[in-house]
């Protein structure tokens, strides 16, 4: 039933809403995957493998992905975010405390414990559609 749930069906974005950024998810939104957090395992080191949310896992001694790599990772969470939405994306909200607007759902426990956190605002700037380029 969870899988169910979790399952990666994208949700119909509002007429008018953002477009995902590829180039600010490379810079900016990647590295919130490979980041450590003190008491939690890097997002990578699940989801990897096994998850509904699969993201490529990284090569042998390498800090960071392939441009190839880099653009599956984008189309695997393209499936978890509503563009415009922020609080509708499962990216944002699974992984979020439920005291801030989170939901019990991820089994990796939850990463922020407020919508203020640096990782969580990085997140809905690129969900919001902002900015458009790293250089922004």
């Amino acid at each position: 039933m969870l899988v169910g749930l979790l399952g990666q069906q994208p949700a119909s974005a509002p007429a008018g809403s953002a477009s995902l950024n590829f180039d600010v998810f490379k810079t900016k939104i990647q590295p919130i995957f490979i980041a450590k957090r003190p008491g939690h395992a890097r997002c990578i080191s699940c989801h990897s493998a096994g998850t509904p949310l699969r993201l490529q896992p990284l090569p042998p001694g390498s800090a960071t992905w392939s441009d190839e790599d880099s653009r599956k990772n984008f189309q695997a969470v393209q499936r978890v975010v509503l563009p415009g939405v922020p609080l509708k994306s499962k990216l944002l909200i699974h992984p979020l405390a439920e005291a801030a607007g989170g939901d019990f759902f991820h089994n990796g426990g939850k990463h922020w414990s407020s919508q203020s956190d640096p990782e969580w605002q990085a997140l809905k700037a690129w969900v919001l559609g902002e900015p458009r380029t790293s250089g922004d």
